[in-house]
């Protein structure tokens, strides 16, 4: 079965609440990734507004044109 994102939405902080193609929902907490992350391309994203403007693409999140994605497994099973 493939899964995809159905809906995604902006709650809190780095925090977002996913809908999946098979009934799951979660909840994502991408701040510790972000604080982490020394990649300039991914740290960005730490400030709020950059991060709140994803996208939801052939059923996965993305940020500006895929220059930050992840696996949707991952996002369904509630943890980067």
């Amino acid at each position: 079965m493939v899964i995809e994102i159905n809906k995604a939405e902006y709650l809190q902080d780095y925090k977002i609440a996913f809908e999946f193609s098979d009934g799951v929902s979660q909840i994502v907490d991408f701040g510790d990734f972000l604080k982490s992350s020394k990649n300039p391309m991914s740290s960005k994203y730490l400030e709020i507004e950059a991060f709140k403007n994803f996208n939801i693409e052939f059923g996965d999140i993305e940020w500006n044109d895929f220059e930050m994605c992840f696996p949707i497994w991952d996002l369904h099973n509630g943890k980067i």
